[in-house]
């Protein structure tokens, strides 16, 4: 109902592009878009679709504690902030380097799309709104992807490795719209953050690095936009 639904989608919208006479890396598809024509309207749907995402992750942790895991058992309380800020800066720069160079070859290679993480406006509100979304991403997928569906496998006896590639599959999927190179890279991602979770069982890291790696595709793309020839 939440991310699974969403990576159905994903693959509908990869199909339906494979479809077009138009090769992949000649479409484009945005992540951040209006919602609505006037502005404050926006920003409200905006707003709307981040507390969703934290709805999203609230289920996850709720099911979980509904079993017994508290928030500690999948590392979310606060008791190692700073190993944790310094985890969630290693693996921002152990994805965000090597995951934009993928993204480019693919979209090189004519087999992703052209990404556009926004195409708001310059409205007053942008930055703000982006920050929001970039943490209501990173709240939802983490806390589903890793921290509940990980738990939950290996309450159903799967092996790590199996639990780990099925979750990073899951998290590929849902990115599988931005093409074949959208899905490798997130598949990535997915074995590195989740292996990262089964080794210290620290949730936090995961939630700061993702959100700080889509801050600076959504942030720095808007900031960039127009002004780089290399930026599609």
């Amino acid at each position: 109902m939440t991310l699974g639904l969403s990576g159905l989608r994903s693959l509908v919208r990869l199909i339906d592009s494979l479809l077009q006479p138009t090769p992949l890396n000649q479409q484009s598809v945005a992540i951040n878009v209006p919602q609505a024509r006037a502005d404050l309207l926006d920003l409200v749907a905006q707003l709307l679709g981040v507390l969703q995402l934290a709805a999203w992750g609230g289920i996850g942790l709720y099911l979980l504690w509904r079993t017994g895991i508290k928030l500690r058992l999948i590392g979310l309380d606060g008791t190692r902030k700073l190993a944790d800020s310094l985890g969630a800066l290693g693996l921002a720069a152990i994805i965000g380097i090597p995951g934009l160079g993928l993204y480019f070859a693919a979209w090189a290679l004519g087999l992703n799309l052209a990404v556009q993480p926004s195409t708001l406006d310059n409205q007053w509100w942008m930055s703000v709104a982006l920050i929001l979304a970039a943490a209501g991403n990173a709240w939802a997928e983490e806390v589903l992807v890793v921290g509940y569906l990980l738990t939950r496998l290996e309450q159903l006896g799967w092996r790590q490795y199996t639990a780990l590639v099925a979750a990073a599959v899951l998290r590929g999927s849902y990115h599988l719209y931005q093409g074949f190179g959208g899905f490798v890279g997130n598949v990535v991602m997915g074995l590195v953050f989740g292996f990262y979770w089964q080794r210290t069982k620290r949730l936090w890291p995961l939630v700061i690095a993702h959100t700080i790696l889509d801050v600076v595709a959504f942030v720095g793309y808007t900031m960039l936009r127009g002004k780089v020839s290399w930026l599609p």
